[in-house]
């Protein structure tokens, strides 16, 4: 897949810097844009965010938006798809396009619950088999499923033979 990715990745209020720097240098991998959905508390010039990002800040697309309102008056029209632990459905049943934005809560919390409440037909996990564990790191989380929309999409592109189910953009 060349030119820009098809898919978009946001954050809800990140925490810990290095997850949103290792992400930043995911989406430099994969041409996607980063959405960083504030509050943040902590400067993308952080020593620990600019470290996980190694020297890939250049090939990465931020856009910062100050609130889920912004962002979400911004996006209108789009069509938005969130990942949280607990009994939704599994990512992998999500028929991803192009165009979606691919939304993650905090660290600590996930997502908001208004959100969840709202958007719940849109609600996907990654299943965690060991009840033990919570959750999954973020920026795994991030990776597990970006890499999986990636996957649906250039497999319906091989399934045209060779046509594009997305448009390049530069």
């Amino acid at each position: 897949m060349s030119g820009k990715a098809p898919l978009e990745v946001g954050l809800i209020a990140p925490q810990i810097p290095p997850n949103t720097g290792n992400i930043a240098r995911l989406c430099a991998a994969t041409r996607s844009t980063l959405h960083l959905i504030g509050p943040l508390p902590f400067s993308l010039n952080d020593r620990m965010v600019r470290r996980a990002g190694l020297d890939y800040w250049p090939e990465v697309v931020i856009r910062q938006w100050e609130d889920w309102e912004g962002f979400r008056a911004a996006s209108a029209g789009r069509r938005l798809l969130f990942f949280e632990t607990g009994p939704y459905r599994d990512y992998t049943q999500a028929l991803y396009r192009c165009g979606d934005i691919l939304l993650f809560g905090q660290e600590s919390r996930g997502l908001p619950q208004r959100i969840l409440a709202e958007q719940e037909r849109n609600v996907f996990t990654i299943p965690i088999y060991n009840p033990k564990v919570r959750s999954l790191n973020l920026a795994n989380a991030v990776s597990i499923i970006l890499y999986e929309a990636l996957r649906q999409i250039e497999a319906r592109e091989r399934e045209r033979e060779g046509g594009k189910e997305c448009p390049d953009v530069s």
